[in-house]
């Protein structure tokens, strides 16, 4: 059923991680360039990874990269409209409210 189920295909990717006081990221770069949609999923294969404080770190993984279904595509755009509010609810607000 095309409405239901999941195709997957594994890829290699590219990963860079920093973590330093001027940068706290990590991004995953799929080698073929695919789109991905809502409701996809991207699984990196491979040891957890630590990152020191002050370092950067760039390797290459497999990746499984799993296709949602027409369904669960629809279901995810349509509940990601309620999840949205919660980025509001973080302040980074120096002072202290009396």
């Amino acid at each position: 059923m095309p409405l239901l189920s999941r195709r997957t295909r594994n890829t290699r990717c590219t990963i860079e991680i920093e973590h330093s006081d001027e940068s706290l990221h990590a991004h995953v770069e799929l080698d073929d360039c695919a789109d991905l949609h809502p409701g996809d999923r991207v699984r990196v294969h491979g040891a957890p990874i630590r990152v020191s404080f002050g370092e950067r770190l760039v390797l290459r993984r497999d990746a499984t990269v799993e296709r949602a279904g027409w369904f669960e595509r629809q279901w995810t755009r349509f509940s990601a409209r309620f999840e949205l509010g919660e980025l509001y609810e973080v302040s980074f607000t120096p002072r202290r409210y009396l």
